[in-house]
C-alpha cells in the first residue's frame, strides 16, 4: 500500500499531476456542455453525432481499418467547424448566459430588474390579478419546470401585466425572468410535497415553494383572491409582505453575488444542490387588506 502511494506521489512530482488536471478539466467541460444542451433542439443532434463517432471508432479498432482511422483523425478540424455551425444557437445562448453570471452583472442593472418586479407586483396587487414570477439565478430553471412558452423579450412592467392579464391565453402558470429578460411564460412549476402546509394554501403558493426547494430561484407571488404579496426562497414562503419588505429581501438575495463571496456561491451552485427548507414552510407577516367598499349611489 505504501509502495503504491509512493509511486503515485513520485509520478505527481515528475509532472504527472498536469495530466490529472487536464483530465479533470476536460471531464468538467464535457459534462457541463452536455448538461447545457440537454433539453434543447440540438440535443438529438448531439446524441446522434456522438453515437456515429463512437460506432466508427469502434469499427476501426475492431477491424483495424487504418485508412478510415486516419481519415477520422484528419477530419477533426472539419468536425469542430461543423459542430459550431450546427450548434450556433446553443453557443450564442451559452455565451449570453456567461455574460449574465454574477462576475459580470452590475449592481445598477440588478437594481433595475428588481424595480421592474416591484412595479409589476404593485400594479397587479392593486387590481388583484394573480401572478407567479420566478427570478432565475445560478441554476437553470428549464430542467425543473414543465411546458412553458418561449417569450425572450425585455422584462417591463407593461409586458408582465399583459402576460398575467386574465383574458390572455398565457396568463396561467409562471413566468421565468433572467436578468432583464423574460425567458418563458405559462410555465408549470413543481408543487411542493410538504404535508405540513395549510390546505387553504393555493396552487401558486405551493408551486412557488416547490420551485424554490429544487432550485436557487427567488419566486414572487401575487394572490388573485386578496392581492397579498409573497416571496419564496429556499423552500420557505413569506406571505403578506409590503413592497418595501419585498424590495429589501430581493436586494439581499439578488445583489449578494456581487460581493466578495459571490464567486464561491456560484461555484457551489454548479453542484446543483437542492435547497433545504429552513424553519417553518410558511410565514405570514401581514394579513390581507379587506376589499375597498363601494359607495352607494
Amino acid at each position: 500500500m505504501l509502495t503504491d502511494i509512493n509511486k503515485i506521489w513520485s509520478l505527481l512530482e515528475q509532472g504527472g499531476w498536469r495530466h490529472v488536471l487536464e483530465i479533470l478539466i476536460l471531464a468538467v467541460l464535457i459534462y457541463y456542455a452536455f448538461r447545457f444542451v440537454r433539453g434543447t433542439r440540438g440535443w438529438p443532434v448531439v446524441i446522434g453525432f456522438v453515437v456515429v463517432l463512437l460506432a466508427l471508432e469502434l469499427v476501426t479498432m475492431i477491424l483495424n481499418l487504418q485508412v478510415l482511422r486516419s481519415i477520422l483523425g484528419s477530419a477533426s478540424l472539419f468536425i469542430v467547424v461543423g459542430a459550431i455551425v450546427i450548434f450556433q444557437t446553443e453557443l450564442r445562448r451559452m455565451l449570453g448566459e456567461l455574460g449574465n453570471l454574477p462576475f459580470f452583472a452590475s449592481a445598477s442593472e440588478q437594481r433595475e430588474s428588481i424595480e421592474v418586479i416591484i412595479q409589476t407586483v404593485e400594479r397587479l396587487a392593486d387590481v388583484r390579478i394573480g401572478a407567479l414570477i420566478a427570478i432565475e439565478q445560478s441554476i437553470q430553471l428549464q430542467e425543473a419546470v414543465e411546458a412553458g412558452i418561449k417569450v425572450d423579450c425585455d422584462a417591463t412592467p407593461e409586458m408582465l401585466e399583459t402576460i398575467f392579464f386574465p383574458n390572455n391565453a398565457i396568463h396561467d402558470g409562471g413566468v421565468i425572468i433572467k436578468g432583464d429578460r423574460i425567458l418563458q411564460a405559462a410555465c408549470i412549476f413543481p408543487l411542493t410535497q410538504r404535508a405540513d402546509l395549510n390546505k387553504s394554501l393555493g396552487t401558486r403558493h405551493r408551486a412557488a415553494i416547490g420551485l424554490s426547494e429544487e432550485t436557487d430561484a427567488l419566486v414572487v407571488v401575487v394572490s388573485e383572491e386578496n392581492g397579498m404579496i409573497s416571496h419564496a426562497y429556499k423552500g420557505q414562503l413569506v406571505r403578506g409582505v409590503t413592497l418595501q419588505e419585498l424590495r429589501s429581501f430581493m436586494s439581499s438575495v439578488i445583489l449578494r453575488p456581487t460581493k466578495t463571496h459571490g464567486a464561491a456561491k456560484w461555484l457551489r451552485s454548479l453542484a446543483n444542490k437542492r435547497n433545504r427548507p429552513a424553519g417553518p414552510a410558511v410565514i405570514t407577516k401581514h394579513e390581507p387588506r379587506p376589499p375597498a367598499k363601494t359607495r352607494a349611489k
